[in-house]
């Protein structure tokens, strides 16, 4: 069965999104459930569209010392079909939306998947 497409070709909210997760070492687009994830080569690090009713939605891996602030935050939800300990999905559609800090969620959950050869890349390009 094939899942239908969240999103139309060049929504530039997903092309934003998508600019950002790209950045990250040996990040990868790869279409899976209809919407675009970024992978740091197999695993997720981000999933676009936690559901047909939030499809301009992240859902990615928090760390493990954050996760219970973020949780206490109105603007983040469990995604349906992810682990509630360690995913999270946060909308990125509003006018509200901070993107420096969707880009330092993805950074962080990209840092929780990534090999270790991806981690010392990350760090040559952006020392913490």
């Amino acid at each position: 069965m094939e899942h239908p497409k969240l999103f139309v070709p060049g929504d530039p909210l997903v092309q934003r999104l998508r600019e950002v997760c790209l950045a990250l070492p040996e990040a990868v687009e790869v279409e899976a459930w209809g919407r675009p994830t970024f992978r740091a080569g197999k695993p997720i690090f981000v999933h676009t569209g936690s559901s047909m009713n939030r499809p301009y939605s992240i859902v990615f891996k928090t760390d493990t010392e954050e996760h219970r602030a973020l949780e206490q935050d109105p603007r983040f939800f469990h995604p349906p079909y992810y682990d509630r300990a360690h995913w999270l999905a946060i909308d990125f559609d509003g006018p509200d939306v901070d993107w420096q800090e969707l880009a330092e969620l993805i950074e962080t959950s990209y840092r929780q998947v990534a090999l270790k050869r991806q981690l010392a890349l990350l760090e040559l390009a952006r020392p913490r």
